[in-house]
């Protein structure tokens, strides 16, 4: 099974617009199929922050309880711990936690929309992905 780790504005985009990529990814992950979650707490807490933000809030009214959602997958997860990177690999160095998260979780892929991330195309020869093309590459994987 293809070990993933999925960044904050996936799963935004999925509790926003559940119909789309991000939306179809947390569908196969629910039902088990085709790829395992890795996390560590720093992932989740940003993720909990991003889904409390008004505007978040105002777009997932009434289709889902972001909380319990998220407590959800967070129970599907596979947790790694928090760490820090050797030297800093991003740009941004608050997305230097999903690479470490790679790392640690022994991932095959970093999924995001994040143009930072994007940008370094892999990190220590795991390729950062759009949503989109994770479900590509899932499709042939099964």
């Amino acid at each position: 099974m293809i070990r993933a780790v999925l960044d904050a504005n996936v799963f935004v985009s999925a509790a926003v617009r559940p119909e789309g990529p991000p939306g179809q990814l947390f569908s196969l992950l629910l039902r088990g199929e085709a790829f395992a979650l890795v996390m560590s707490p720093a992932i989740a807490a940003e993720i909990a922050d991003a889904l409390r933000y008004p505007a978040v809030r105002r777009c997932i009214r009434g289709r889902i309880d972001a909380s319990q959602w998220l407590d959800g997958i967070l129970l599907l997860a596979d947790l790694v711990d928090d760490g820090t990177l050797p030297t800093r690999a991003s740009v941004d160095p608050d997305d230097d936690k999903y690479l470490h998260a790679a790392v640690a979780g022994r991932a095959a892929v970093i999924v995001s929309g994040d143009q930072h991330l994007l940008g370094l195309g892999e990190y220590n020869g795991i390729p950062i992905v759009r949503p989109r093309a994770f479900l590509s590459l899932l499709g042939n994987a099964r």
